[in-house]
């Protein structure tokens, strides 16, 4: 089985005339993107692997050029394709935050124990994260991600502690 793969950025178009596409990064660190660096391109079902000889910033998007890719055309077919990386691969963060993908299936209890649900999506917002978290009859719980409220996250163990507001689950 391959082991899950994280999303960094996604073509969304062709650049110039000699292959390069424009992709829209997914991630905080645009670094990542640097020459001679190899990712996972996936597109619908197929999954290959690309090196980039070439990046540059361009507004919020970056522009790259894949040793894979020669014209245009080539470039143009890429449009909507996902660039990916290894689980391992992802940037360090410093300690108290996280990726998603390592909360997501996460157990949710409360501080005095109670099992609330699964974490299965959190929501970016403006203000604060929200931990979309799908309790027993199909219920979701909508739990700010605010340090007063989040206790504690044990990513070994796949839970999250929360100390709930009152009226929340109301």
């Amino acid at each position: 089985m391959v082991p899950d793969r994280i999303g960094v950025g996604k073509i969304v178009s062709t650049h110039g005339v000699r292959g390069e596409v424009k992709v829209e990064p997914w991630t905080d660190f645009p670094a990542r993107f640097r020459p001679g660096t190899r990712m996972f391109l996936q597109q619908e079902e197929e999954t290959r692997l690309v090196t980039i000889t070439a990046a540059r910033s361009q507004g919020r998007h970056i522009i790259l050029k894949l040793a894979e890719i020669n014209d245009c055309e080539e470039a143009g077919a890429l449009r909507g394709a996902i660039l990916k990386v290894d689980q391992g691969e992802v940037e360090p963060l410093p300690e108290g935050h996280y990726y998603i993908f390592q909360l997501v299936g996460s157990r949710v209890y409360t501080t005095g124990g109670e099992f609330l649900g699964t974490l299965t999506e959190v929501l970016t917002t403006g203000a604060n994260d929200v931990y979309v978290v799908l309790g027993t009859g199909e219920k979701e719980i909508l739990i700010p991600a605010l340090k007063e409220v989040v206790r504690k996250i044990d990513l070994d163990r796949k839970e999250i502690t929360v100390a709930l507001p009152p009226g929340l689950l109301d």
